[in-house]
C-alpha cells in the first residue's frame, strides 16, 4: 500500500488523522493556556514568544490536518484535544510556579506562634487587627513567590490548622527580598517539620 492509498483509507481517516488532530490541539492549546496566564501576570517577555509558537503550530499542523477531516471522529478528537490541552497547560503552569502571590491569613486565636514560625523561615509578614462577624481577628498578609506558597501553607496548617487563608495572584510587586528555596531555607523548614512530629 503506497502513501496516497493509505491517506485515503478508512484507517487513516478514522484512526490516524483523529490522533494527529488530538495531539496537535493538546500542543497548541496548552501553549495558549500558559500564554494567557503569563499575560495576566504581566510577564511581557515570555508571553509573545509562546504566542509565536502557538500560532505557528496552528498554521503548520492543526489547520492543515483539519482540512482533511471528513468524519465526526475528527471533530470529537478536535474538541477532546482542546479540553485536554487546556488541562495540560494549567498543570504545566502550576509546575512552573512563576510569578508572585498574596497569601492572606485570618485567625481568631493568638497569632504570635504562626507569625514567629513564618518569620523564622524567612517569610515576610504584615499584620493588622480587624473586626469580623464574631469579634476581633488578626489578618496576616504576605507577598511571596508562588513556588514558596506550599511551604508557607504547611507552616500555617501545622501551627494553626483552623486559620482561614486565601491565595491571590499578583500582577506586579516591588519587594526587596522574597523567600527563596535555597539550602538554608529548606534546612529551616525541615527542622520546623521535624519539631512538630
Amino acid at each position: 500500500m503506497d502513501f496516497t492509498t493509505f491517506v485515503n483509507s478508512n484507517t487513516f481517516n478514522f484512526i490516524v488523522l483523529p490522533i494527529l488532530i488530538f495531539l496537535a490541539r493538546i500542543l497548541d492549546v496548552s501553549i495558549g493556556t500558559i500564554r494567557v496566564v503569563f499575560i495576566s501576570r504581566g510577564m511581557k517577555k515570555v508571553a509573545p514568544i509562546l504566542g509565536f509558537f502557538e500560532v505557528l503550530i496552528w498554521l503548520i499542523v492543526v489547520k492543515q490536518v483539519m482540512t482533511g477531516v471528513t468524519n465526526f471522529v475528527g471533530y470529537i478528537a478536535y474538541a477532546a484535544g482542546f479540553a485536554t490541552g487546556t488541562y495540560v497547560g494549567m498543570r504545566i503552569e502550576e509546575k512552573l510556579a512563576k510569578g508572585k502571590a498574596i497569601l492572606r491569613i485570618i485567625t481568631r486565636r493568638d497569632s504570635s506562634e504562626v507569625i514567629n514560625n513564618l518569620t523564622e523561615n524567612d517569610f515576610k509578614v504584615t499584620t493588622m487587627n480587624a473586626e469580623g462577624k464574631n469579634g476581633m481577628v488578626k489578618i496576616i498578609l504576605m507577598v511571596l513567590e508562588r513556588h514558596t506558597i506550599q511551604d508557607a501553607l504547611n507552616i500555617i496548617r501545622k501551627t494553626n490548622p483552623n486559620a482561614f487563608y486565601s491565595v491571590e495572584d499578583v500582577r506586579s510587586a516591588r519587594e526587596d527580598h522574597y523567600p527563596s528555596s535555597n539550602h538554608r531555607n529548606r534546612k529551616k523548614l525541615f527542622s520546623f517539620y521535624r519539631k512538630g512530629k
